[in-house]
């Protein structure tokens, strides 16, 4: 493609995180042209396009993917629909950036992997931790060898609250929240696969909703063919903001990441010390969003990625997707077992 043309981009799934993804594709990304939004939901896409002053919406998915004006999709449809909608798209001819997971189960995860390379697509997955402020130069000061062996690891996500209970999926909670931390431990452990997940789960926030499956609170440890153990946990009910951070410790040093502080004032009164805190994910990872789509368009226009301290080591791909999926459905089976689940260390790398 020319240099100077911009990636002509669908957009599938006008809810919450679509929505956020289309005001940066329309207006945080200048090598992107938001030319539609689609949903099937009636009037969801049309009011989402409006918005933005995008001129096309559509309900009709299939007519999307086939569409010729069409460089590129980005899918913020439901998870369940991730692997369909990917697999239509690469057959299609489209670059496909798609939010997590790529698929609900591994064999799934092989479709899109096979697709994706029947068909040459340029292909990412939502795993926005990579391109958040620090986790880079985290994974930098890995790859560098300044923090020494990586020996113990570390991922959080606390989420502010639980709007419906009754609307989170059975194993929402390692699908699709703890995911990111699967990512984000592989991603800062870098050339080492996990061999061993334990994971333990309940129903701490809306225990009235245990019986119909859901798990709002969770801790898992992961064991890697390296040596290092690692813990990722997460809740759905943090009080006090959106608290994403990671630790990488090692046998010459320690980086952690995350910030949960929205800005660097701090108040000091006859209460005590106080701090405005981040809220949302579409608020602490903002930017991050927009330079994973950022990173995506210079992959699917052909031009170089960037140099800068927000740039990952590694965009996360169809490998990505596959080893942070292994591990989610090794916690689900740990939980409904009560055991750690053992994972061959063999097999496809990141």
């Amino acid at each position: 493609m020319p240099q100077h043309r911009q990636l002509t981009v669908g957009l599938i799934g006008a809810g919450r995180i679509g929505s956020n993804h289309a005001e940066l594709l329309a207006r945080a990304v200048p090598e992107t042209l938001l030319a539609l939004v689609a949903d099937p939901v009636e009037g969801a896409a049309a009011r989402l396009a409006t918005a933005l002053g995008v001129e096309r919406a559509a309900t009709d998915l299939g007519g999307v993917l086939a569409d010729p004006a069409l460089d590129a999709v980005v899918i913020t449809a439901p998870a369940r629909f991730h692997a369909g909608l990917v697999e239509q798209a690469a057959a299609a001819g489209k670059a496909v950036f798609c939010e997590k997971p790529a698929g609900m189960d591994l064999e799934e995860i092989e479709r899109v992997a096979r697709a994706v390379e029947e068909h040459g697509t340029v292909f990412r997955v939502g795993f926005n931790r990579r391109f958040a402020d620090g986790f880079p130069q985290a994974r930098r000061a890995v790859d560098e060898g300044r923090l020494g062996t990586p020996q113990l690891l570390r991922s959080t996500t606390r989420d502010p609250g639980l709007a419906d209970p009754a609307a989170v999926a059975p194993w929402t909670i390692f699908r699709e929240t703890l995911i990111h931390d699967f990512d984000a431990l592989n991603f800062l452990n870098p050339g080492a696969r996990a061999v061993e997940v334990h994971a333990v789960a309940d129903a701490l926030v809306a225990p009235e909703h245990k019986d119909a499956g859901l798990l709002d609170t969770a801790v898992v440890t992961v064991r890697y063919d390296n040596g290092a153990i690692a813990t990722a946990e997460a809740s759905f009910s943090a009080a006090y903001g959106y608290d994403t951070r990671a630790e990488v410790f090692g046998s010459g040093g320690m980086a952690t990441v995350g910030e949960l502080a929205a800005s660097s004032l701090r108040l000091y009164g006859p209460e005590g010390l106080s701090a405005d805190t981040l809220r949302c994910d579409t608020q602490s990872m903002g930017r991050a969003y927009a330079a994973e789509l950022r990173s995506f368009a210079l992959a699917a226009l052909g031009r170089p990625a960037g140099t800068g301290p927000e740039d990952p080591a590694e965009a996360p791909g169809v490998d990505a997707a596959r080893e942070a999926l292994r591990i989610a459905l090794a916690c689900i089976e740990s939980c409904r077992t009560g055991a750690p689940v053992r994972l061959p260390a063999s097999g496809a790398g990141r």
